[in-house]
């Protein structure tokens, strides 16, 4: 049986909200607006139901949303991207606007860490990021599908081992954890599809 892949965008806080039937209208109703609160459903039914439910919370896990697939890009969004010179290498990772390429945070360089690490930091770096200036309504893109992986499980699962060189890495990971771990939040997440849209705009551009 193919599967059903229309949605029933439903915007409980928006510029007009109510139920809308593409993401395209959707859009409209959350972009620009800040702490925008909206969720796709399957089914009518369900988002009839949530839209009505004034608690729209619960409607919500940790984070909103998740694709590993998209038909085409989001301009409202930002991109994140780690670099490793050896793996485990000396690492950097970074965000960057979609739209206006600007580089809205970068760390690093790190010693004796891994290129996984770095996107998974990026990640929640940038999580954080959309939170604090009420910019949750844009998506974040990234092209590691294990870094993504481990944001879902709110764990990291790395072998490298813990040195005098990298303990701030280590640092940096347990903080990320128990922010995932302990607030919530609502910006989706996107693979970035590498093949079909060339290297990521975050991309250091050492390959």
């Amino acid at each position: 049986m193919a599967k059903n892949r229309f949605k029933f965008y439903v915007v409980w806080v928006g510029h007009n909200p109510g139920i809308y039937k593409s993401w395209q209208e959707c859009q409209q109703q959350i972009i620009g607006f800040a702490d925008a609160k909206f969720k796709s459903f399957t089914d009518i039914g369900l988002a009839t139901q949530a839209f009505q439910d004034k608690d729209y919370h619960k409607y919500f896990n940790q984070m909103r949303t998740f694709e590993f697939e998209a038909a085409e890009i989001i301009a409202d969004s930002i991109c994140v991207d780690a670099a490793c010179s050896g793996n485990p290498g000396i690492m950097e990772y970074r965000g960057v606007d979609y739209q206006t390429r600007e580089v809205l945070f970068h760390r690093g360089p790190y010693p004796n860490a891994t290129n996984n690490i770095g996107e998974f930091l990026a990640l929640v770096l940038a999580m954080n990021y959309l939170q604090k200036h009420n910019l949750e309504h844009k998506v974040i893109y990234s092209d590691s599908a294990t870094a993504i992986s481990w944001v879902m499980k709110k764990r990291v699962k790395t072998n490298l081992v813990t040195s005098a060189d990298n303990q701030m890495i280590f640092d940096n990971i347990e903080k990320a954890e128990k922010l995932l771990q302990t607030k919530k939040f609502y910006s989706k997440i996107i693979k970035w599809d590498t093949k079909k849209w060339g290297e990521i705009p975050a991309d250091f551009g050492r390959k």
